[in-house]
């Protein structure tokens, strides 16, 4: 019985987290690009990416690493 209750929340949880995906606002976009060589560019990539990721398609996300101060 345990087994099949995670079954469902398990399943239950995928189904929902799947439908949400949560895209970068002009802000943050202008902000990561603030620190590029080729600002314009970068922003036109992240622009395109983004309106991909709405759309469904697939993506390529590079990772940034985290520097703390």
């Amino acid at each position: 019985m345990k087994l099949i209750l995670k079954i469902f929340l398990i399943l239950f949880g995928l189904a929902i987290l799947e439908q949400k995906s949560f895209s970068l606002t002009d802000y943050k976009i202008k902000k990561i690009c603030k620190k590029e060589l080729r600002e314009a560019i970068c922003i036109k990539n992240l622009q395109k990416k983004r309106s991909n990721l709405e759309k469904g398609n697939f993506i390529e996300i590079p990772v940034i690493p985290y520097k703390s101060n």
